[in-house]
Order: structure tokens, then C-alpha cells, then sequence
């Protein structure tokens, strides 16, 4: 059976209809036809949806699931889905799980659990054996099976030989490595952004200095060593001002951000919502505006949603208590798409998280492999519970207005359609 997509408007700035309005024919998940007007024939499979606007598939580079381990909070098969319904064919996992992902074995059963859905999975291993930060863990095995990149996700590493050892080791296979931006000595204890907002309520804070001190020594160890350096889920003005700095020098750094670092700040503590409580820590609006910025000036190479589920059990308790995360992947166009332009949009979900985790990226040409994001830019709804595919509803958007849906996508040839 054929897809044929009706007055589909092509967002692909590598693509010759780039901004037209076009029917779009695909047969056995290759795009046969791009044409003003296709006719339907008996065996297509017709989508006609409201102010439908495609582009190649987007990539969120930054996913937790759970599984295995942590099947409560999300399954592989379930989060892949809601994935799918959220306009991704591809995401990046996070070694968030019990066992972490950090040996062969482990990143295999994440690409083999992954296997014959519409979203493809691609494992980022740990960096270190448990991410306890001791000991390197068996990067090049773990390339081999399928890692595309090396990072404990939220646990910082103190080990400053350790982290020069791993950009050295990694360039001999052309490894990425992930440092996340954050002194635990400095931010220890902390619940919340060290500010206003903190003081007013009692919460004791996470400085921005915190972030800003690991960065300096991880933009420090690669200026030293070479290789490659992803820095995920900056969160203040300052830590862009950082690693522009370094690309100017030519060290090969890049960087994300998530899309509730993008659209919220800081006064969203007032509730005592602990589906705010995030990792980093929701910074001020000074520091949303910089962000913004640097998306749209490219200092920040890619927007992830950085979706992490966490139960009930885990959520609905006092603040203090409560466990860092949101979920991410059903609202994050929505959110980006309200501040950016749809152009920024796409650009920051599609062509740069490829280049930079060394994923081929789609194109939306004839001839070419269907593997397309299908969405509605203009829709602007109040995010709700209803709204929620995921296992668990820890969502920082709850009750926000956004501006953009995914319909869904067409991957692996499948369709699946939210």
C-alpha cells in the first residue's frame, strides 16, 4: 500500500520545494512522487489534515525512558510511541536506567528493543562504568554495538584526569563525549536557581556558578586535548557567553537546550510544582531570553526536550523530596515553536542533532527514504493532561499555552498518526 499526503507545505531548507505546497506519494517508505496534485488511486492510504506542514524527521538527542530497570516510570515500546505521535523518528536514550547502559551488552538490548517501530533508537552509552565516575567504561565496544555517543546524563564528573582521558581516548574512533554542565561541590544540596525566587520561598539554591565552573574546565581540557565535546542542557546567560567563546577559538564544542529552559524561568516555583523541579534548575527570564537568542544566532546547536518520566511516587510528594525531571517529548514543539520561528524550529530538531551525533539526516526529495515529521505550526492549544502519551504525567507544561502540534510521522515505512 501507497501513503499519499494531500497539500502537505515541505519545511526543508535542502529541499527544492522548500515553502510549497505539495501532495507528497510514498510506496514502501520510499517518496515516489512530489507533485502539485496527485491523484488518489484505490490502494493509497489518503492523509489529509488540517494546515499539514512536514519536514525532514526530527531527532531529540536527549530521552529517558526507563526501561530497563525503571518500567514504571516508561517502557522502551510505549516512550517510542509516544515519540512517534510527537512528530520524532529519532531519539537519543539516556544510560538513566538499572543497569546504566555501559557495557555492549546493554547498549545491544536497547537497539534490539528498539527494532521494527517507526522511531529509531539510538543509545548514548556511559561514559563510565555504573556513571559512578570512577572508572572509563568500554567506550570503543560500545560505539561498536551501536552507541552513538558517552555521557552519564545528569551526574556530573569530578574526575578532571578522567574527563582529559576520555576526550583523548575517544578521537580514536571519532567519539563523542558528554559533559554535563554542572559542580556538584557548588551546587550541592541545592533545590532550585539561587535567586530571588529561592530566597522568597525558603529553597535552598543552585548557583549559576555551579554550571559556569564545569563548563570553564571542560572548555579547558578540550582546548588541551582535541577531540569532540557536547555539552547538554546549558541553562544561563553566561554559559553561552562560554562556549562561544570556545567555538571562536575553533575547539569543537557544541551544545543544547531544552525546550522548558527555552520558555520557562524560575517564577514557576511559587506553586511548589515539583513537576518544575528540573535538572538543571529552571533559571531567570534574563536567562530564557539569552537562550533564545543564542538558538537563533546558532551558539546553541540543538533543542531537545530532554524527557524524563518519573512516577508518581516519585512526584507527587513535598518539593524537597520530589525527584528532578519532566517529560518533554509531547509538548516540546509546541513550546519552541512559540518562540521561535518555525524555520528556527526545525532547523534546531533536525540538521544539527544529526551532523553533530553523526546521523544521516533525511531530505525530502524523490527517490529518497521517507522519514518525515508531520505537524500543524499554527495550532495553539492549553496543554493538558489529555494531551499526555506518556506513562508518567510529570510535565512541567501542564496548564501552558503553546503554539504548534505534531501530527505524527512517517518512519521505517509506517505511519503513525496521533
Amino acid at each position: 500500500m501507497s501513503t499519499l499526503l494531500k497539500s502537505a507545505t515541505i519545511i526543508d531548507k535542502s529541499s527544492q520545494f522548500n515553502n510549497q505546497k505539495k501532495d507528497i506519494l510514498i510506496t514502501n517508505g520510499v517518496i515516489e512522487k512530489i507533485e502539485n496534485s496527485i491523484p488518489s488511486k484505490p490502494n493509497n492510504n489518503i492523509i489529509t489534515l488540517e494546515n499539514l506542514h512536514v519536514s525532514c524527521g526530527w531527532f531529540d538527542t536527549s530521552v529517558s525512558f526507563g526501561e530497563p530497570g525503571f518500567e514504571e516510570r516508561e517502557t522502551i515500546a510505549n516512550g517510542l510511541q509516544t515519540a512517534a505521535k510527537s512528530g520524532f523518528t529519532k531519539v537519543a536514550i539516556n544510560s538513566n536506567t538499572n543497569p546504566f547502559i555501559d557495557n555492549k551488552s546493554a547498549v545491544e538490548f536497547l537497539v534490539n528493543k528498539g527494532k521494527g517501530l517507526a522511531t529509531t533508537l539510538f543509545p548514548i552509552a556511559s561514559l563510565t562504568q555504573k556513571s559512578e565516575g570512577k572508572e572509563m567504561a568500554e567506550l570503543f565496544d560500545m560505539q561498536q554495538s551501536g552507541a552513538i555517543a558517552f555521557g552519564d546524563y545528569t551526574k556530573s564528573l569530578a574526575n578532571d584526569n578522567l574527563m582529559k582521558v576520555a576526550l583523548l581516548y575517544a578521537q580514536n574512533f571519532n567519539g563523542l563525549i558528554l559533559s554535563f554542565p554542572k559542580n556538584d561541590s557548588i551546587a550541592a544540596g541545592g533545590l532550585a536557581n539561587e535567586g530571588n525566587n529561592s530566597t522568597k520561598l525558603g529553597l535552598k539554591g543552585i548557583p549559576a556558578l555551579a554550571e559556569h565552573l564545569q563548563i570553564t574546565r571542560d572548555l579547558f581540557l578540550l582546548e588541551y586535548t582535541g577531540g569532540k565535546l557536547h555539552i547538554p542542557t546549558i541553562s544561563t546567560a553566561e554559559s553561552v557567553k562560554l562556549i562561544r567563546e570556545a567555538k571562536k577559538k575553533g575547539l569543537q564544542v557544541t551544545c543544547s537546550v531544552s525546550a522548558h529552559h527555552l520558555t520557562l524561568n524560575d517564577n514557576e516555583l511559587h506553586g511548589f510544582d515539583s513537576n518544575v523541579k528540573i535538572t538543571p534548575p529552571l533559571r531567570t527570564q534574563k536567562d530564557c531570553s539569552a537562550l533564545i537568542k543564542a538558538v537563533k544566532n546558532g551558539v546553541i546547536d540543538i533543542i531537545t526536550s530532554d524527557h524524563n518520566p518519573i512516577d508518581i511516587e516519585h512526584k507527587k510528594v513535598e518539593f524537597s523530596a520530589a525527584k528532578n525531571g519532566t517529560i518533554g517529548l509531547e509538548s516540546c514543539f509546541g513550546a519552541i515553536n512559540s518562540v521561535l520561528t518555525l524555520e528556527e524550529s526545525i532547523e534546531a530538531l533536525t540538521t544539527k542533532p544529526a551532523s553533530i551525533f553523526n546521523i544521516k539526516k533525511s531530505c525530502i526529495a524523490v527517490g529518497e527514504k521517507a522519514d518525515i515529521s508531520l505537524f500543524n505550526p499554527k495550532l495553539t492549544y492549553t496543554f493538558t493532561k489529555e494531551n499526555i502519551l506518556s506513562t508518567s504525567k510529570n510535565s512541567a507544561f501542564l496548564g501552558k499555552e503553546l503554539q504548534g502540534k505534531a501530527y505524527g510521522i512517517f518512519a521505517n515505512n509506517q505511519l503513525v498518526i496521533n
